[in-house]
């Protein structure tokens, strides 16, 4: 298929041999045609290239966060003794050494949930990125049903970023408080009941 330019090239040397004021008047239509039909199929063109870089390129930011949540997992099940994933509290007090490993695992959580809260939401979301941010809202809702979650928040909070805070702060206050939930994996399923209010979040 000939491009604009190369169809201009062609008229005007069509022109050329049927005469100067032929060639004139074939090249100044060449220049009304691309004007007409070329330019705004170029910007089509362009927008819709555009759209589809920025949804690759949302699908890529998603998949990397999504590896970091993963990874988060894996670190859980390798500090089985927290019982982080069951969906009962510990049925013995934690020592210090475990309540230090699960402060330190909460963090890396936290980190997590606001790099995706600044990366991915948006006050006004497309479809696309509401998409993308609805898994992010439910991760964050399932752990804040955790009560060890809940009333480790204001340490873990502090100096985030502001807006985060409050979101997620937000997402602890509206969430279900009747026991602790186990916590699912990417992609999986949401869970049902909650758990009880703690004093930490007002």
């Amino acid at each position: 298929m000939l491009s604009p330019s190369a169809i201009c090239y062609l008229l005007f040397a069509i022109g050329r041999a049927s005469g100067e004021s032929g060639a004139m008047n074939v090249v100044e239509f060449s220049f009304y045609l691309v004007e007409t039909f070329a330019l705004p199929f170029a910007i089509l063109v362009f927008v819709f290239e555009r759209r589809k870089e920025r949804i690759a390129d949302q699908e890529e930011l998603y998949q990397r966060l999504s590896d970091e949540y993963t990874n988060f997992l894996k670190l859980v099940l390798d500090n089985a003794d927290l019982q982080l994933l069951s969906k009962q509290a510990p049925l013995r007090e934690l020592s210090e050494e475990q309540k230090e490993r699960r402060l330190a695992l909460f963090g890396i959580l936290v980190s997590i949930f606001e790099r995706a809260y600044i990366l991915v939401y948006e006050e006004h979301m497309d479809k696309q990125t509401k998409r993308l941010w609805s898994s992010w809202e439910d991760y964050m809702r399932e752990w804040c049903q955790r009560t060890d979650f809940r009333k480790a928040l204001p340490e873990l909070l502090e100096g985030e970023d502001p807006d985060f805070r409050k979101h997620i702060e937000q997402v602890a206050r509206s969430a279900p408080a009747e026991g602790v939930q186990g916590v699912r994996g990417v992609q999986e399923e949401e869970p049902g009941a909650g758990m009880q209010e703690p004093g930490g979040l007002p």
